[in-house]
């Protein structure tokens, strides 16, 4: 039953985005029943129903118009290909890293690219050729938009208030999308009113609606295509990859669950590397047909594999019907999928956000809607990444220490210690990498004196990169050639491993890694050839009642939890949480 309910939303959406997309309306349901049928097989997700969904129109009838059919059978079964790499490699939990502003900003984009594709149906006009970029296609309508066809316009009105305006707890069992589609196909044939009203249909359009499933085709390839179809083919396999894992998560919200995101990238790849070989366009997770599996009661992929045999089934059966839907209506249903998909809301929340994550949203947006979807999911990843990096660098400090600037505890802490003539302490918080490097330069040169010998104390650095270790190679260079030293106090377990992979502690010295700020200051008094200092009676009484506080405090959370396992385990215990369970 999930199976059939589904199929009803899918099989007026498969056509529409197919048609949108630039390709026969049939390879729409070749897309939902052997993309979607593979992917439902092999799914890391045991509920998501995948096809031809509205991510892709813009760039499938972009290479399609670059490339022709061949080249786009070829660039989808290079994305799968790629998807399949992306899930064997495990990266199926870094897609989910993609920023926000950026994934939401070209789901707006495409959108709107959707909306204005579709301004030709929805108005009837009589349009050849349509360009692929935005502003040629908005130039193109404008010189035509004065042969304007009203019972088609008639019809579009009538059928996005049926669809919009469909009840949403109707929806459940009967989308709005079919009713219209049904509504007006019936209301058109039955009346002859696309003979009596020239109303564009899908069989006057494109002639026989196929009932047979294609033959298996072999793309031609040749080096120079497959390079210029490297950037769209990593596109879409990026939107692939990104709109099956949100479909994935929706679902497991719903069912409290938990997908398997690399096992979802290899199935994905697999419907996508298989499908165009019959003719399918890109297939992906669609979270509105995800959602109705579920919420019909689906719990298995067997709800997806009877979707797609269903759509097989009206395939065959209602082919002939299918040459009278009326492309009016069928722009209808993208219409109000587009308006659905933009979430208006969006943009009243900008002046809420940071600035950057806005200026990245807009500029996303921009670059979709007037460029290409490539150079702007490109960009905006670049964007986002960058602002990311001034963000964490911003949160990094190194600034100098003395005892007046002290803030650690005090088996960390340089009060009641003595710093020797020469030795300069400085302490790094947060990350050092690349986008942190230069505030070290800036603070030794804020010190205004040169030390004989420069601790940084670093146990408050988790992570360290290449340039930052770089950075510190030359500063230990820098130091050594005037005969001077670099002691690094407390380093991390990040960081420690890199500059021992990177063979820096071997050149610095193991016994200049201290283990805390007394032991490197004991190493900086010995390379002076200063006596050691023996710490007042007072300091190793501080030391051992902290010891013994901490260990009282270690000592009662260990009986807390002891308490709190038995509790949990107890027989009353168990009983009420088998209560709440059930």
């Amino acid at each position: 039953m999930a199976g059939l309910n589904v199929m009803t939303l899918a099989f007026p959406l498969s056509i529409a985005f197919a048609i949108a997309s630039g390709v026969k309306p049939e390879q729409g349901l070749f897309t939902a029943i052997i993309g979607g049928g593979l992917i439902a097989v092999f799914s890391g997700s045991r509920v998501q129903i995948a096809g031809p969904t509205g991510a892709f129109v813009i760039i499938t009838y972009s290479v399609l118009q670059s490339f022709g059919p061949g080249g786009l059978m070829l660039c989808t079964l290079m994305a799968g290909a790629m998807l399949c790499v992306m899930g064997f490699a495990r990266l199926g939990s870094i897609i989910r890293f993609i920023p926000y502003p950026v994934s939401r900003a070209f789901t707006k984009g495409i959108a709107i690219l959707i909306l204005s594709s579709q301004i030709k149906h929805f108005f009837g006009l009589n349009v050849e050729k349509m360009p692929v970029d935005f502003l040629g296609k908005v130039q193109t309508l404008a010189m035509h938009f004065d042969a304007v066809h009203w019972p088609t316009v008639t019809l579009s009105v009538v059928s996005v208030a049926v669809i919009g305006l469909w009840p949403a707890r109707l929806s459940r069992y009967v989308p709005g999308a079919m009713v219209g589609l049904v509504l007006a196909t019936i209301i058109v044939a039955g009346l002859g009113l696309n003979d009596r009203w020239e109303l564009a249909t899908i069989g006057s359009a494109f002639g026989e609606f196929s009932r047979q499933l294609p033959a298996l085709q072999i793309p031609h390839t040749d080096w120079a295509t497959v390079k210029d179809l490297i950037q769209p083919a990593f596109t879409i396999a990026l939107l692939i990859a990104m709109q099956a894992l949100l479909c994935a998560v929706v679902t497991d919200g719903i069912l409290d669950d938990k997908h398997d995101s690399n096992q979802e990238l290899v199935a994905q790849g697999i419907g996508n590397m298989i499908g165009p070989l019959f003719g399918c366009i890109p297939a992906t997770g669609a979270v509105a047909r995800s959602v109705v599996n579920v919420r019909s009661g689906a719990r298995s992929p067997v709800a997806g594999i009877v979707h797609s045999a269903l759509l097989l089934g009206m395939l065959v059966m209602a082919a002939p019907l299918v040459n009278h839907i009326p492309l009016a209506t069928l722009s209808a249903i993208l219409v109000v999928a587009s308006y659905r998909m933009v979430s208006w809301k969006q943009f009243t929340r900008l002046s809420r956000w940071p600035l950057s994550d806005s200026s990245v949203f807009l500029a996303t947006l921009a670059l979709t809607v007037l460029t290409n979807l490539t150079l702007a999911v490109e960009v905006g990843v670049v964007l986002a990444s960058l602002l990311m990096v001034k963000r964490i660098a911003e949160t990094t400090r190194i600034t100098a220490v003395d005892e007046a600037t002290e803030t650690e505890g005090s088996h960390h802490s340089l009060v009641g210690k003595q710093v020797p003539d020469g030795v300069l302490v400085f302490r790094v918080f947060g990350a050092f990498f690349f986008g942190v490097v230069d505030k070290l330069d800036d603070e030794l040169k804020r010190a205004k004196q040169e030390p004989e010998i420069l601790i940084l104390r670093v146990r408050k650095v988790l992570a360290i990169d290449a340039t930052g270790l770089q950075a510190l190679e030359d500063l230990h260079h820098k130091l050594r050639a005037k005969g001077k030293h670099l002691l690094l106090s407390a380093p991390h377990t990040q960081p420690y491993a890199a500059m021992e992979n990177a063979g820096f502690l071997d050149r610095l010295g193991h016994e200049n890694v201290c283990a805390d700020i007394t032991a490197a200051l004991a190493r900086a008094r010995e390379i002076l050839g200063l006596p050691p200092v023996e710490e007042p009676l007072e300091a190793h009484e501080a030391f051992h009642a902290q010891k013994r506080e901490l260990e009282s405090a270690r000592q009662e959370l260990s009986a807390a939890l002891d308490r709190t396992h038995r509790v949990l385990n107890s027989p009353k215990s168990s009983r009420e949480h088998h209560g709440i369970q059930k």
